[in-house]
């Protein structure tokens, strides 16, 4: 091969690797039930989990550094109880969590940072789920206080196929104005157990601007969990083979929908 012939190769590769599409990073945490009614079984499985959601790719996850549930505003430490489980030899982790009162358990977990070569920097998702329990509808809004949050303005259970989430993306406890919100489709859910096809790279992952307000929506086209995630660059760096990183932070949340029937 030619001078020539060996330069347009190395600008083609260079191109093609520039244009190559990156599937967004998800935290997820997914419960077995979203809505906990009095015939239910107060047990519910809680899967946390790193993947590309709508592609089915996962990503090794070590412990994470927190892992609670909010109730009736006060944290409790649920650490201690997670379990690890290897799905595609991938790590991921669970636990079993009774419900034993009424009202609205917001679970929230904080990952060890994932340093991801690829993109030259550490991610860490602030991510969370609300579970709604035996009727009383009380405390899906309040705040969890994490580095970075979305906080729902519409309640994050019973929604139909076709409704709206709205919520609001903060920064340390500030509202955050023209958040960029990805969205994507859990492509596992039980809801539906035929994989929905991509047809381009666009609707793998959809995007949403948030208002001056940090306020964003998106209707949720079908039924299954949901995840919206807002990133932004944390005000610190970490420390990777002696180089400061910059830290992708992402404000998490799960939603679930199911169709009228």
């Amino acid at each position: 091969m030619n001078k020539k012939s060996t330069l347009l190769a190395s600008i083609s590769l260079a191109l093609a690797l520039r244009y190559t599409p990156a599937y967004a990073h998800f935290g997820t945490l997914t419960p077995s039930d979203d809505i906990v009614t009095q015939e239910d079984s107060k047990d519910v499985k809680i899967a946390v989990k790193f993947i590309h959601p709508m592609e089915g790719h996962y990503m090794e996850m070590v412990k994470p550094k927190q892992f609670g549930v909010l109730y009736k505003g006060k944290k409790e430490d649920l650490l201690p109880a997670l379990k690890d489980k290897k799905i595609n030899q991938f790590t991921t982790w669970e636990t079993v969590y009774k419900i034993k009162r009424p009202g609205d358990y917001t679970f929230y977990v904080e990952p060890t940072p994932y340093w991801e070569p690829a993109e030259d920097c550490y991610i860490i998702h602030y991510t969370k789920v609300c579970v709604a329990a035996l009727g009383l509808e009380e405390g899906w809004g309040n705040e969890v206080g994490l580095e970075t949050e979305i906080v729902p303005l519409t309640r994050p259970y019973g929604f139909w196929t076709g409704n709206v989430f709205t919520g609001i993306v903060k920064l340390k406890g500030k509202a955050v104005p023209y958040a960029e919100v990805e969205v994507e489709y859990l492509n596992e859910s039980p809801e539906n157990p035929k994989q929905v096809i991509a047809p381009a790279d666009p609707y793998v992952t959809q995007v949403v601007k948030a208002d001056a307000n940090g306020v964003f929506t998106y209707a949720m086209p079908r039924a299954g969990w949901w995840g919206f995630a807002a990133l932004n660059e944390a005000s610190w760096k970490i420390k990777h083979d002696g180089q400061d990183k910059q830290v992708e932070i992402g404000a998490v949340y799960w939603v679930r929908t199911r169709d009228m029937k």
